[in-house]
């Protein structure tokens, strides 16, 4: 294995084929990768920890020369983990060939000699149709009103449902299109794509660079709505109860979970993050390691997070089982990338679809508390879809 400096690249058009994309891009930084060195496939409770004894494994026995020397350079992985323990799916791929850019820094990994090019036209649908998933609108109204009732009654104080949708196209989707769209739409968030899962993502789960780390925690949530001006929008989130009571709980999840790792810890927020389709409340967290734990190690003891399970967190992870009754598969679990000393970023996989061939599975939950409204959640969930859609149909 081998990395060495390259000059500046585009990476998202660095892309080859139309499938088999390996991506984590924000606003021009990142990863890109293409063809299959090694995976690693897991299911069951001991995912994570399965994943990183691979992974470690792994990393041992290379032999590489790096001349760059720095987080993303030289064995790297890309991660897509299953939100729940089964049925779930997760994988790890290593890429023949990575390509990297952060911080005017920019390098090449390759495997071997690293996989031969293809370079095919990137081609958008001409037509795309929709049909209802698992989980039709009117079915995940009323798991809203059945989980809100049941937060009423006490049993538990948030819990995150997700309802699907279908998309066909009248071809094979290519996922560099979908990639570049999202990109130039959404560049404060990360678009990613691993293992048929493409998104672009919000939310930073966990950053862990040496002994430090960071995460961004969204939780509360409007939407361009009654004419509003986006300073509206934005006062009325950070005046909402019923939104700051849900990224509170958000945030104590994440930093309770946490702190046992850390010597030292500090969150700056809420404040307010604008996207094109929806505004959230947003809070950074960021602490330095006792000891080196692994970036997937903590992802275990992270995931879920209330911003994506509930608190607490047993009793929402059950009832998302019994009121959504469909598999999330890598929805919502976390996405991204590690390298070979442990360091890397992994996302929450929001924003996204499960591609296979023409067919889409689009994917977007709301976050519920005692005095959520099932039709305002069904209004979120369609907003939070938009970002996929769009990037499909190309507009």
């Amino acid at each position: 294995m081998r990395t060495t400096r390259a000059g500046n690249a585009d990476l998202l058009g660095r892309l080859p084929a139309p499938t088999g994309a390996l991506a984590w891009v924000r606003d021009g930084s990142g990863l890109v990768g293409w063809g299959e060195a090694a995976r690693f496939e897991v299911s069951g409770p001991d995912r994570f920890a399965a994943a990183d004894r691979w992974w470690r494994e792994f990393t041992a026995g290379l032999d590489v020369d790096d001349e760059v020397g720095v987080p993303g350079s030289g064995p790297v992985a890309f991660v897509s983990v299953a939100f729940a323990d089964r049925p779930g799916h997760s994988v790890l791929v290593v890429p023949e060939v990575v390509v990297g850019a952060r911080n005017g820094d920019t390098w090449v990994t390759t495997v071997g000699e690293g996989a031969s090019l293809d370079i095919r036209p990137v081609r958008r649908p001409s037509n795309v149709r929709y049909a209802d998933g698992e989980l039709s609108v009117s079915a995940y109204r009323e798991a809203v009103r059945a989980a809100v009732a049941r937060m009423r009654a006490g049993e538990l104080e948030k819990v995150v449902l997700a309802h699907d949708l279908l998309a066909v196209a009248d071809a094979d989707i290519d996922h560099r299109h979908v990639l570049e769209n999202l990109a130039r739409r959404y560049p404060e968030c990360w678009v990613y794509a691993v293992d048929g899962l493409i998104g672009a993502t919000p939310e930073l789960l966990l950053r862990r660079s040496g002994a430090v780390v960071d995460s961004r925690v969204l939780a509360g949530t409007t939407w361009p709505h009654d004419g509003m001006s986006d300073d509206e929008l934005a006062h009325a989130l950070m005046s909402s109860a019923k939104n700051r009571e849900e990224h509170e709980y958000a945030v104590a999840s994440l930093t309770e979970t946490l702190r046992p790792f850390c010597h030292t810890m500090s969150v700056d927020g809420p404040s307010v993050l604008r996207l094109p389709n929806v505004s959230h409340l947003s809070s950074d967290v960021i602490g330095t390691l006792r000891g080196t734990p692994s970036l997937l190690a903590l992802a275990e003891a992270l995931h879920p997070t209330a911003a994506v399970g509930g608190t607490p967190r047993a009793a929402a992870t059950a009832l998302i089982t019994e009121l959504e009754g469909m598999d999330r598969g890598r929805y919502a679990g976390p996405v991204g990338w590690v390298d070979g000393a442990g360091d890397g970023e992994l996302g929450v996989a929001l924003r996204c679809a499960r591609v296979d061939g023409r067919t889409a599975r689009l994917f977007a939950g709301c976050g519920l508390v005692a005095e959520s409204d099932p039709d305002t959640e069904v209004r979120e969930a369609h907003a939070k879809m938009r970002p996929f859609r769009e990037a499909l149909e190309g507009l």
